[in-house]
């Protein structure tokens, strides 16, 4: 009968699954989307879908806005000392010998000479990979130095501010005297009337937005970049109440008069431009 047939035998066929090559995608942190890294490469790191902007490290930077190789790099060997011999569950030396393994800097600040579309510059920037671009002597020292080098020549200063670490608590006071410095020297570009341009980036907050990146004749924000004092997480934890949406981003910022405009990357080299044609009619006249 029917009923009892033997049921005929299959043969499993197990498909092996077609290996893919790691890294070639990236998944965007503000919509979710998954970017091929050539694209977000062509795209200046920006999520082409939702406009989320990437970290990008200092030489990424200096690719993206500077005239190719026009870049000289100042006092790159300069380090941070351990003043305090300060000790946690990582020592100091450890976290910063960690972290020049990872970004192959020597510390979170990077600046020299440069041309940008042609004009003269002075350019720093500042690297969040590097123990979250805290403030220490050597980026203290550095940022003062740009300053210094930018009165001198009558150059224009920009910095790219990308510090979410405010002043290095490992070297304490050494640290917290850097604010003063740099915004003494930045004094001094203002008395010359030197520009100084200060672009916010991701996340830029606490003793950096306190001293010199807050101090530009022309404060240039990219899109969501997160910019304040104290994170919005530790505001709402003491004062025990919700802030507004979008507190201390970009967007928020620019509605109540911190900073003068917002540019997205792709459109921030030609801004910067256009401000140091406006600038180059000021210095021809002192």
């Amino acid at each position: 009968m029917a009923l009892f047939k033997k049921e005929p035998k299959y043969t499993v066929v197990r498909v092996k699954k077609r290996d893919i090559p790691d890294g070639l995608w990236t998944k965007c942190k503000g919509c979710g989307l998954p970017i091929f890294n050539k694209t977000l490469k062509n795209n200046f790191m920006v999520c082409p879908k939702c406009g989320y902007h990437f970290p990008l490290g200092v030489y990424q930077r200096i690719e993206t806005l500077l005239d190719k190789k026009s870049f000289q790099e100042l006092d790159e060997n300069m380090r941070s000392k351990d003043p305090l011999k300060f000790k946690a569950v990582h020592s100091y030396a450890e976290k910063i010998a960690k972290d020049e393994s990872a970004t192959g800097l020597t510390e979170a600040a990077v600046y020299g000479e440069a041309l940008l579309g042609g004009f003269e510059v002075v350019f720093a920037v500042t690297d969040s990979r590097f123990i979250m671009g805290a403030m220490g002597s050597v980026v203290g020292e550095k940022i003062t130095r740009a300053c210094e080098l930018s009165l001198r020549d009558k150059k224009p200063l920009i910095i790219v501010s990308g510090s979410g670490g405010g002043a290095r608590m490992y070297e304490g006071m050494f640290s917290l005297m850097q604010m003063a410095r740099t915004s003494g020297a930045l004094s001094k570009l203002k008395e010359s009337n030197v520009p100084y341009i200060s672009v916010l980036t991701h996340p830029t907050m606490a003793g950096v937005l306190a001293s010199f990146a807050g101090l530009g004749d022309v404060m240039i924000a990219e899109p969501q970049a997160l910019i304040g004092f104290t994170g919005p997480r530790v505001i709402e934890q003491t004062m025990k109440q919700k802030l507004p949406e979008g507190f201390q981003r970009s967007e928020f910022n620019l509605e109540h008069g911190l900073i003068d405009m917002i540019v997205s990357r792709k459109e921030l080299r030609g801004t910067l431009i256009k401000l140091l044609g406006y600038f180059s009619l000021t210095l021809r006249k002192n």
